[in-house]
């Protein structure tokens, strides 16, 4: 493995809607790379490998759906490889192209996608597939249920309450607000979201996630590259995967190291991140995060399995105290998260370069002072899989 540092050089994202029947896939996806590519100062024959986020088929709609992509992000020739993780897809990709880099295989690397989750049809029945045969898909499961389970594991073990929920998509949508690439930026109040119709107890409409379209790029290049060529970046220090177990019923309280309250694979991913980072206390080093977050209930755990407080359900009551907000101790989803903004192949892509324009400063209005360490998180399948990154300045 090289000894060199993986920096990131280049970020591109569309404006992310509900629709964008003027696009296909590729267009979405040259949305995002040409802005990429020009906010590394490359062209397209800098790039030694590409990979693409991409949903699986069956949401596409189309076979081997990454074919159309090879041109859009210039990988004719080149190295090519398709992710997919559910919702982490884009942070697998990330992962994938720093890990292309970090061998010494590759100098500069491209990864891109894009996704139109409102324009596939149904995805709940599509996403109805992705359970256990026998004991689980039958009842049938979809990803709201099954993160509502975790809602009620989550009341029954810290006494979250569905106002406490509120209070994330209230502050979500106000940090959205100052972010012109997301998807939803109207504010709400805990009323509004307290008074929109039940999709599954206890999440309501406005704790959900919203079905984007949209594109996402990013250029990752050695510390070598980005020296001789007298490049800025910002440095992916700590990264890691984890995955929880398969079936859903391992994690109902029978498990005390794999309950669905608290999403344990994430907090094993996290504390490798960071020692791998060189972090010991988080809730001290960490000046941002961007955590994936599809539900507002989800928020809570994935704020304590990143360590941003002392013990699991103190997140409660310190975010209702602000700390998790713009001008807060830790500024949690300041771009609004995936609460506002989800084209689920790159929306935890999204996570990471949202995190790295923290750390760059280049974050706009909704630039959190001072940041210089940043976390990013995404999740995937059946609330299954997992990876984090630590990115500093």
């Amino acid at each position: 493995m090289s000894n060199d540092r993986v920096g990131i050089i280049g970020i591109g994202q569309s404006n992310f809607r509900s629709r964008r029947d003027d696009a296909s896939y590729p267009d979405l996806v040259r949305e995002a790379v040409v802005p990429a590519m020009m906010d590394a100062g490359l062209d397209f024959d800098a790039i030694d490998a590409v990979v693409y986020s991409l949903s699986p088929d069956a949401m596409v709609g189309i076979g081997n759906a990454e074919r159309l992509g090879v041109d859009a992000v210039g990988g004719r020739n080149k190295r090519f490889l398709r992710i997919n993780t559910g919702g982490a897809t884009g942070i697998s990709s990330v992962t994938a192209a720093y890990y292309h880099i970090a061998s010494g295989v590759c100098d500069v690397v491209l990864t891109a996608g894009a996704d139109k989750v409102g324009e596939c049809g149904d995805s709940q029945t599509v996403l109805n597939k992705i359970w256990d045969p026998t004991y689980e898909r039958a009842l049938p499961l979809g990803t709201i249920n099954m993160l509502a389970m975790s809602a009620v594991r989550y009341m029954k073990r810290y006494g979250m309450t569905e106002e406490d929920m509120a209070y994330v998509a209230v502050k979500n949508r106000r940090q959205a607000s100052l972010n012109p690439r997301a998807h939803l930026r109207k504010t709400v109040t805990i009323d509004d979201v307290m008074d929109s119709r039940c999709i599954s107890w206890p999440i309501k409409l406005m704790d959900c996630c919203p079905q984007s379209s949209g594109g996402a790029a990013m250029v990752l290049a050695s510390e070598k590259f980005i020296r001789d060529n007298k490049l800025d970046a910002v440095w992916i220090t700590g990264v890691a995967c984890r995955a929880e177990t398969y079936w859903m019923g391992d994690r109902m309280g029978t498990n005390p190291t794999a309950e669905h309250a608290d999403a344990y694979a994430l907090g094993r991913s996290f504390e490798q991140s960071y020692k791998m980072a060189g972090i010991t206390d988080p809730s001290k080093q960490v000046h941002v995060a961007e955590l994936y977050a599809p539900f507002s209930n989800t928020e809570y755990h994935a704020i304590d399995a990143a360590r941003l407080v002392d013990k699991f359900g103190d997140s409660i009551k310190r975010l209702r105290d602000g700390e998790f907000e713009l001008g807060g101790r830790i500024p949690v989803n300041p771009s609004g998260g995936t609460l506002c903004t989800n084209a689920i192949a790159v929306t935890a892509m999204a996570r990471v370069a949202e995190t790295a324009l923290q750390v760059w400063g280049r974050a706009g209005a909704h630039q959190v002072p001072g940041a210089r360490v940043g976390i990013a998180s995404g999740n995937g399948g059946d609330h299954q899989i997992f990876g984090t990154m630590v990115i500093e300045a």
